[in-house]
């Protein structure tokens, strides 16, 4: 797990950094329909074209399927990874023991390619290839040679096409088989050099016939790579039957048990999906700059990994039964704080996925962005902002580790006394809370419930533990005085709701929504139960739910500083739908709400299951996909609804 490939239904591979999450784009057509570069494979003609898109069970390989009256084809598009239990277990110590900086050393078994592949499975069908990448953010010059390989053995045949820019160098290797009826002609590549509108290189074209059983696997790799120089097709047949090996195994460990059994397993592979295995770090989503609002401003970089999933990553991947992933994830989370104590400051908000906090936020003018969306940002500011509620997701992260997983270490316990006290200096202060406000601090209520979950579970830690703590009178002090000054502040008894800050006390916000998921408050608490009810109601009538899905916050009531509009978010509608859950677990009418909204919401993921960040008023997602914390509330959401309706609380 290194990096992400975008692609469509109609085959053509849209997005792509390389060689890691956060690297340079090399295709980005969707943020530039002319200048981003895409890589595209499908029949030359549409006409009459039916199209399929899938994974291929329990597996990270995507297949997309193209039906016409006279030929069928599949294109399969796959990372490769092997099988090989002995690997896994070796490199994942190492990664344990390292700093988790991404400097392990590369697997020997782990080749660097993107396989697509496209296969004729009846009649005949002509294909259509086109590659023209675009290095650095489509900011780079690039050379393109196009290398005439005919030497055909046992009616195999390879061409290939090198790529070269400044700081990058690509090869595009093509296998041909051309299956074992003798009398078909064997498909025949011609690579042509082609320029399009607003490309800083060459990029090639070709079109080529398949038989039924004949086929032709492209590779994208490195041009310097330690693999042999020829590739055939009995290495691309082992390379995907290999990887589909590892990802049925991998997806067997899930001990999920449910009504939704397939959409938490895609879930649970798309998380997979991004990680960044060489540190444990977990990106947000592998995309940047897909916008919240069409042709509006909110466009982020989300290619990093943020402090505050930590308490649902965490969560998760230990009760689905992903210990080595939540093993490694943890110890990211723990050197990040190690490194915060050496340098005397606050923790970051964010990290990259090597673990650095340098994260400038810059705007690529160049690109129209996605559908005119601008600007198309790289980096993001928000690395910078004072959000005191990570320390909340933070501190509940250690504790379900210690509870569902490997026991906290004496050494870790000691960070943990010191992030408490650092807590019960900075709680009253103001922040930008979850929401990354780029406007005025404020005395967010989200961050404040935090900031009492922070201190609630470093004293649940050492009370479970017999842990040392010096200052336990103290941290109780500070924990009691902070959830009644929600209770007071954070709770409009005119409004009979709580509010999204103590300065903007009129304006409803659905984070409070985490409120009886972390136990700030009992689900069925009257203060809770009536905000619940507020936020079920329609914007129109001082709500924040439409068509079963919630908005963050009423734009009308409260100024977050960045401006324009945005979608109904995922991850609250799933908040949402726990919530309920949890209410359900006592009131009849809150479940049958709940697994209503939780079917609802799962009509709004794509044809693969896959949630972006938000949904628009006209059902289509937006911003960056696929999201990890809306596939993490997602599975949450899931868990504990198949809870409550067995029985269990």
């Amino acid at each position: 797990m290194r990096t992400c490939a975008m692609v469509g239904t109609d085959g053509g591979l849209d997005f792509m950094c390389w060689p890691h999450f956060d690297s340079p784009s090399v295709f980005c057509r969707m943020l530039d329909k002319d200048k981003g570069g895409y890589f595209s494979l499908s029949p030359t003609s549409d006409d009459h074209t039916t199209t399929k898109q899938h994974y291929l069970p329990s597996s990270n390989i995507l297949q997309t399927r193209y039906l016409k009256d006279d030929g069928v084809m599949n294109l399969v598009d796959f990372f490769p990874r092997p099988n090989n239990k002995t690997y896994d277990a070796k490199y994942h110590a190492e990664v344990l023991a390292s700093e988790h900086r991404g400097s392990v050393a590369e697997r020997p078994d782990i080749k660097k390619w993107l396989v697509r592949r496209v296969e004729c499975m009846r009649g005949k069908i002509d294909v259509n290839l086109e590659i023209f990448p675009a290095f650095n953010y489509a900011q780079d010059e690039h050379t393109t040679e196009v290398f005439d390989l005919r030497n055909c053995k046992e009616r195999q045949c390879c061409q290939r096409v090198t790529f070269t820019s400044e700081n990058l160098s690509l090869e595009l290797d093509a296998t041909i088989d051309c299956g074992e009826e003798q009398g078909q002609p064997c498909p025949e590549i011609v690579f042509e050099k082609s320029s399009t509108h607003g490309s800083l290189g060459e990029g090639v074209v070709a079109t080529f016939r398949l038989f039924e059983g004949q086929a032709v696997s492209f590779i994208l790799r490195d041009a310097e790579d330690h693999t042999p120089e020829m590739i055939d097709t009995a290495c691309v047949d082992e390379l995907q039957q290999s990887t589909h090996e590892y990802w049925s195994r991998w997806i067997a460990s899930s001990k999920y048990v449910g009504r939704w059994e397939e959409v938490v397993a895609r879930s649970l592979l798309l998380l997979k999906m991004l990680t960044f295995e060489p540190s444990g770090a977990i990106v947000a989503a592998p995309t940047f700059s897909l916008p919240e609002d069409i042709k509006g401003t909110r466009n982020w970089d989300y290619r990093y990994s943020w402090v505050r999933d930590a308490s649902f990553t965490i969560y998760i991947l230990l009760r689905m039964g992903f210990s080595h992933e939540a093993e490694a994830y943890i110890g990211y989370i723990f050197q990040r704080i190690k490194e915060a104590k050496a340098r005397k400051g606050a923790l970051p908000i964010m990290f990259t996925i090597w673990g650095e906090t340098d994260i400038p936020e810059t705007e690529l003018e160049h690109l129209e962005g996605y559908r005119g969306s601008q600007p198309v940002r790289i980096g993001n500011g928000a690395a910078f902002h004072v959000q005191l509620d990570i320390y909340g997701e933070l501190m509940d992260g250690i504790y379900l580790a210690n509870r569902f997983g490997k026991p906290v270490t004496y050494d870790q316990w000691l960070s943990v006394r010191e992030i408490a006290d650092y807590v019960c200096t900075v709680w009253h202060e103001k922040d930008m809370s979850i929401w990354e406000v780029r406007g005025m601090k404020q005395n967010f209520v989200y961050s404040k419930i935090m900031l009492w979950v922070a201190l609630d579970r470093a004293l649940r830690l050492a009370d479970k533990r017999s842990f040392p703590c010096p200052h336990r009178a103290e941290w109780y002090r500070v924990r009691d005085e902070i959830c009644e000054e929600v209770m007071d502040k954070g709770y409009n008894q005119k409004l009979e709701c709580f509010i999204q800050s103590y300065e903007s006390n009129e304006a409803l916000d659905s984070s409070i929504l985490i409120a009886p998921l972390v136990f700030f408050i009992s689900p069925t608490d009257p203060r809770f139960l009536k905000t619940l009810d507020k936020i079920l109601k329609a914007p129109e009538r001082g709500g924040l739910t439409s068509t079963g899905l919630v908005y963050r916050y009423d734009f009308a009531r409260s100024d977050d500083g960045v401006g324009g509009r945005e979608g109904v978010f995922s991850m609250c509608t799933f908040w949402l739908i726990e919530a309920l859950t949890r209410a359900g677990a006592y009131d009849e009418k809150y479940l049958k709400q709940a697994v209503s909204m939780f079917e609802n919401m799962l009509s709004f993921g794509n044809h693969l299951h896959m949630f972006s960040e938000e949904i628009a008023r006209s059902g289509e997602q937006l911003g960056n996909t696929p999201q990890a914390f809306s596939h993490l509330a997602l599975i949450s959401a899931a868990f504990n609804l198949d809870k409550t309706l067995s029985g269990k609380r």
